[in-house]
């Protein structure tokens, strides 16, 4: 991924302006049906390597040098090479043995080399490309990146924060503003990376560290790096600074991290648990990883993370103190990131419509380590919240399918839809297939094309020919349709037949992008005596199911286990509902919270949303048990929200504190001074300091200005006390 990026690129691609089929809109959604269909890039040659030989001076933001380029025609009578090549200037192209110059052309964003003669195809041949930036401009909105975005190489003067830097950040469109190159994912070279730099700067770069030699009589360092296996060129990375080095290992693997001087001590506990990540992913992909080293790199004005070959960089807002670590955990990310070493380098999109086998499986792969790491109900919990981000922006934005060629920029891809969409797709795989049989097919995908870009149908091949399954209509609707089910679901128990009766009713609007969905199911039926399911089959707008059942049920669950990424409406009894939140999986029980809270004038509901937000074991319950409550809470349940207040659980503790705020009674200020005094957890601190803004405490102000000049994970404390500032009119 970049972690929270979401970002990608196309160039030279044709657009067609058709009059596209209207695909699903709502009110104010974004139109992505009328946005240009792309192709992948044709081209004439590949590149086999990048010799790239570059000095820097970061004090005046300067760099110049050459990369060599070993390429093969893939044509005859190939007499002139165009190269991607932004920002820098070319001075002069010469043979590779340097003996004779070659002419060239540089336009905005090409270089184009004219060779001494014409060349055959898969007949090698190379040359040398020189050239020089001073102070690198890029505008990253141009590629369709936000702004601020830090596209090509940056340097960055040193702060109070961070030292003086040089870094580069080469996807989507980024290498070429850094070197000459084919700047496309589905083409593939390996390189050489030697850099310059003063001391006391390091340099990393992807691959394996060769050489480190001192000139002589200088003060400056050349570091060698070199990487022999091929990847796309906005993988390539290279960061320059006076970073620190903390060496960790996997058996004989480097597992490095690279950090600011001042992050040494936070930065061990941050990464930890990276080679268990590592051997877990081995173990899970059946593919061991494929780099010689993986290092991990901390930059400025980033977030997120890059998932560069074998040295991936990330947002130093990664690095935090122990006392965020329960709130802000970082794990998440560097599962994320590490999961691309396999998916999107080892094997990569041929073209950005096809980023969900990058960034869908690296989500996917997160999730399924916060599964191992943390249990069952936080993953699915995790899960869950990846489906609520889907489905926020299918109604918020669009609903596409998830390999889409309609963008105006390759960044247009990466969306709800590839990340999460795309982890909720291949969970519901996994399940069709089966565990084993779903990672048997991963790894002879991943054996069968390593170091090579793939599309989907390769996916769905290797599916078919590891396990013989063919799942084509899968594919069909999940990934190359949009959209999803919605599904309005009922029953009825005839007490004189013993039967349930179910009617599912897919409702969403279907055309030629959204289809009727076929899929399997699980219905949980739970009665005095015990609980059966049955695994159904739906393939229609409507469907009926009848079941025996000899005693009223306790509880109906549509798609027990939670397979299904789906909106859902499922009118249910209070009692059902009370019953479900006392005795489902969390998902269920959070489900069941959430729809009680329609119910809060039964004083059964109410009665039994208070006991889950007191004894659910799950943290998350409790939480969402409180949220169904605050419909209804005043002045008299001040005494219980104090209690929860007190949770073991940060976000438990911050939901009561929001509430009671809501309130909006002055008598709580002093238990929301006790509360940011003596809390852990910097969430909850910040939600008290909001507390005293929503009361209107005006004997509050010199202690909200002191809050906001506390140090915390994102500002997080500060900004609560002057959001408290703002409401005191301040």
């Amino acid at each position: 991924m970049r972690g929270a990026h979401f970002m990608r690129w196309a160039s030279l691609s044709f657009a067609l302006c058709l009059a596209l089929p209207q695909g699903p809109l709502e009110a104010d959604q974004i139109d992505v049906y009328h946005r240009p269909v792309q192709y992948e890039r044709s081209h004439d040659y590949r590149v086999l390597h990048y010799g790239i030989h570059l000095t820097f001076d970061l004090k005046s933001r300067s760099f110049w040098g050459d990369t060599t380029i070993i390429l093969e025609p893939l044509r005859d009578n190939f007499s002139e090479c165009v190269l991607d090549a932004e920002t820098f200037r070319v001075n002069n192209v010469a043979t590779a043995d340097k003996n004779q110059s070659l002419r060239f052309e540089q336009s905005e964003t090409s270089l184009t080399v004219h060779l001494l003669r014409a060349y055959s195809y898969g007949e090698r041949l190379s040359f040398t490309v020189y050239y020089r930036e001073d102070n690198p401009e890029v505008d990253p909105e141009k590629y369709g990146m936000p702004k601020g975005y830090d596209l090509g190489l940056t340097f960055k003067p040193a702060t109070a924060d961070h030292p003086m830097l040089a870094n580069t950040l080469s996807f989507p469109e980024g290498a070429r503003h850094w070197f000459p190159c084919y700047d496309h994912p589905a083409d593939k070279a390996t390189s050489d990376i030697t850099v310059t730099v003063d001391r006391p700067n390091v340099v990393n770069a992807n691959g394996r560290l060769l050489s480190v030699t001192e000139k002589a009589k200088s003060n400056q360092k050349t570091f060698h790096w070199s990487q022999t296996k091929p990847i796309a060129t906005y993988l390539f990375v290279l960061v320059i600074g006076p970073y620190v080095k903390l060496e960790d290992h996997l058996g004989n693997l480097p597992v490095d991290y690279w950090v600011y001087p001042q992050d040494v001590a936070d930065a061990r506990r941050i990464f930890r648990n990276t080679p268990e990540m590592i051997r877990f992913f081995n173990q899970e992909f059946g593919y061991p990883y494929p780099w010689p080293k993986y290092d991990q790199i901390i930059l400025p004005h980033f977030s997120g993370g890059a998932e560069s070959t074998s040295a991936t960089v990330l947002g130093d807002n990664t690095i935090h103190d122990a006392k965020a670590d329960p709130d802000f955990p970082s794990d998440w990310l560097v599962a994320h990131e590490l999961a691309h070493q396999w998916w999107g380098d080892l094997v990569t999109m041929r073209d950005w419509d096809e980023a969900w086998l990058n960034e869908g499986f690296a989500t996917y792969f997160q999730y399924v380590y916060t599964r191992h790491e943390l249990g069952e109900d936080e993953g699915a919990l995790d899960l869950e919240k990846k489906i609520d981000q889907y489905l926020r922006e299918a109604h918020e934005r669009y609903e596409r399918p998830i390999v889409f060629d309609r963008w105006n920029s390759p960044n247009d891809n990466f969306d709800r839809h590839i990340y999460e969409k795309g982890a909720a797709v291949l969970d519901m795989l996994d399940w069709l297939m089966g565990d084993r049989q779903f990672l048997r097919a991963l790894s002879y995908f991943l054996h069968q094309h390593a170091f090579e870009p793939v599309d989907t149908h390769d996916l769905e091949k290797a599916i078919t020919d590891s396990t013989g399954q063919v799942l084509d209509w899968f594919f069909d609707e999940w990934v190359y349709k949009a959209g999803h089910p919605v599904l309005d679901v009922s029953y009825e128990w005839n007490e004189a037949a013993k039967t349930v009766t179910m009617q599912v009713n897919q409702t969403q609007q279907t055309s030629e992008w959204v289809p009727i969905f076929q899929m399997p199911v699980v219905i949980g039926i739970t009665t005095a005596s015990g609980r059966q399911s049955h695994k159904m089959w739906i393939h229609e707008r409507h469907e009926r199911f009848e079941f025996g059942c000899a005693e009223k049920p306790l509880l109906v669950r549509f798609d027990e286990g939670n397979h299904l990424l789906k909106e859902l409406t499922f009118t249910k009894t209070v009692d059902e509902l009370v019953f479900q939140l006392q005795h489902d999986d969390v998902v269920g029980r959070m489900w069941a919270a959430s729809q009680l809270s329609q119910h809060l004038g039964d004083s059964g509901a109410a009665s039994a949303l208070r006991r889950s937000a007191v004894e659910d074991p799950f943290w998350a319950v409790r939480e969402r048990a409180l949220q169904a409550e605050s419909g209804s809470l005043s002045i008299n349940d001040a005494a219980f929200l104090k209690e929860r207040a007190l949770d073991s659980k940060s976000a438990v503790r911050a939901e009561a504190l929001r509430l009671l705020g809501n309130l909006h009674n002055l008598s709580l200020v002093p238990f929301f001074e006790d509360r940011y005094n003596k809390d852990t957890s910097y969430l909850a601190q910040a939600e008290a300091l909001r507390g005293f803004g929503k009361c209107g405490d005006p004997s509050a102000v010199q202690f909200l200005e002191r809050a906001s000049q506390v140090k915390s994970q994102g500002n997080i404390i500060g900004l609560a006390a002057e959001e408290a500032l703002d409401a005191l009119g301040k």
